[in-house]
Protein backbone atom coordinates (compact mmCIF):
# COMPACT_ATOMS: atom_id res chain seq x y z
CA UNK A 1 0.00 0.00 0.00
CA UNK A 2 1.43 3.33 -0.91
CA UNK A 3 0.17 7.05 0.14
CA UNK A 4 0.65 10.16 -1.60
CA UNK A 5 1.10 13.16 0.36
CA UNK A 6 -2.02 14.94 1.31
CA UNK A 7 -4.22 11.90 -0.53
CA UNK A 8 -5.91 8.52 0.49
CA UNK A 9 -3.75 5.61 0.32
CA UNK A 10 -3.88 3.47 -2.33
CA UNK A 11 -4.08 -0.16 -3.65
CA UNK A 12 -2.88 -1.37 -6.94
CA UNK A 13 -5.20 -4.01 -7.98
CA UNK A 14 -5.52 -6.62 -11.36
CA UNK A 15 -9.10 -6.82 -12.38
CA UNK A 16 -9.62 -10.65 -10.41
CA UNK A 17 -13.09 -10.47 -9.44
CA UNK A 18 -13.07 -10.53 -5.76
CA UNK A 19 -11.06 -6.91 -5.61
CA UNK A 20 -14.67 -5.53 -6.91
CA UNK A 21 -16.91 -7.32 -4.68
CA UNK A 22 -18.87 -5.33 -2.42
CA UNK A 23 -17.48 -6.16 0.84
CA UNK A 24 -14.06 -5.00 -0.20
CA UNK A 25 -15.53 -1.81 -1.53
CA UNK A 26 -17.16 -1.31 1.66
CA UNK A 27 -13.66 -2.14 3.53
CA UNK A 28 -11.74 0.13 1.27
CA UNK A 29 -14.43 2.94 1.86
CA UNK A 30 -14.28 2.87 5.66
CA UNK A 31 -10.73 2.56 5.76
CA UNK A 32 -10.31 5.11 3.16
CA UNK A 33 -7.98 3.01 1.03
CA UNK A 34 -8.49 4.23 -3.01
CA UNK A 35 -8.08 1.27 -5.59
CA UNK A 36 -6.63 1.50 -8.29
CA UNK A 37 -6.99 -0.89 -11.08
CA UNK A 38 -4.06 -2.11 -13.84
CA UNK A 39 -5.65 -1.51 -17.63
CA UNK A 40 -7.54 -4.42 -19.18
CA UNK A 41 -5.05 -6.26 -20.79
CA UNK A 42 -1.95 -5.09 -18.87
CA UNK A 43 -0.77 -8.19 -17.08
CA UNK A 44 2.39 -7.19 -18.45
CA UNK A 45 2.00 -4.70 -15.62
CA UNK A 46 1.37 -7.06 -12.68
CA UNK A 47 4.29 -8.28 -11.49
CA UNK A 48 3.26 -11.57 -10.13
CA UNK A 49 2.92 -12.29 -14.53
CA UNK A 50 6.36 -11.59 -14.98
CA UNK A 51 6.83 -14.58 -11.81
CA UNK A 52 4.61 -17.15 -13.18
CA UNK A 53 6.06 -16.77 -16.51
CA UNK A 54 9.54 -16.94 -15.38
CA UNK A 55 8.18 -20.01 -13.26
CA UNK A 56 6.80 -21.80 -16.27
CA UNK A 57 9.89 -21.10 -18.48
CA UNK A 58 12.84 -22.48 -15.96
CA UNK A 59 10.53 -24.93 -13.78
CA UNK A 60 8.20 -26.42 -16.31
CA UNK A 61 8.76 -26.16 -20.19
CA UNK A 62 10.00 -28.72 -21.96
CA UNK A 63 9.09 -31.40 -18.99
CA UNK A 64 6.90 -34.07 -18.95
CA UNK A 65 6.42 -34.94 -14.75
CA UNK A 66 5.29 -38.60 -14.33
CA UNK A 67 3.54 -37.24 -11.46
CA UNK A 68 2.35 -34.64 -9.53
CA UNK A 69 4.62 -34.42 -6.92
CA UNK A 70 7.85 -34.37 -9.31
CA UNK A 71 5.90 -31.63 -10.81
CA UNK A 72 5.74 -29.67 -7.51
CA UNK A 73 9.08 -30.28 -6.21
CA UNK A 74 10.41 -28.31 -9.68
CA UNK A 75 7.93 -25.55 -8.98
CA UNK A 76 9.33 -25.90 -5.49
CA UNK A 77 12.96 -25.89 -6.27
CA UNK A 78 12.22 -23.02 -8.49
CA UNK A 79 10.89 -21.18 -6.07
CA UNK A 80 13.31 -21.58 -2.89
CA UNK A 81 15.95 -20.48 -5.79
CA UNK A 82 14.07 -17.44 -7.17
CA UNK A 83 13.39 -16.45 -3.57
CA UNK A 84 16.97 -16.63 -2.48
CA UNK A 85 18.52 -14.30 -5.58
CA UNK A 86 15.49 -12.20 -5.09
CA UNK A 87 15.85 -8.41 -4.97
CA UNK A 88 13.60 -6.12 -4.05
CA UNK A 89 11.67 -3.91 -7.00
CA UNK A 90 12.77 -0.14 -6.72
CA UNK A 91 12.17 2.29 -9.30
CA UNK A 92 9.88 0.15 -11.65
CA UNK A 93 9.99 1.56 -15.30
CA UNK A 94 10.47 4.71 -14.22
CA UNK A 95 10.77 6.36 -17.50
CA UNK A 96 7.44 4.66 -19.17
CA UNK A 97 5.25 7.06 -20.17
CA UNK A 98 2.33 5.15 -18.37
CA UNK A 99 3.95 7.20 -15.33
CA UNK A 100 4.00 10.36 -16.79
CA UNK A 101 0.19 9.92 -17.27
CA UNK A 102 -0.42 9.85 -13.78
CA UNK A 103 -0.17 11.21 -10.46
CA UNK A 104 1.17 8.39 -8.90
CA UNK A 105 4.38 8.27 -7.44
CA UNK A 106 7.77 6.71 -9.19
CA UNK A 107 9.06 4.84 -6.51
CA UNK A 108 7.34 1.77 -5.67
CA UNK A 109 7.54 -0.99 -2.96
Amino acid sequence: MSKIWGQAPYVVLDYFSPHKHADVRVWAADNDIERVFLPTYGSWLNWIEAEFGALRYFALNGTDPRSHDEQNAAIAAYVRWRNTHAEPKTNFAPDSPIRTKTQYPARVA
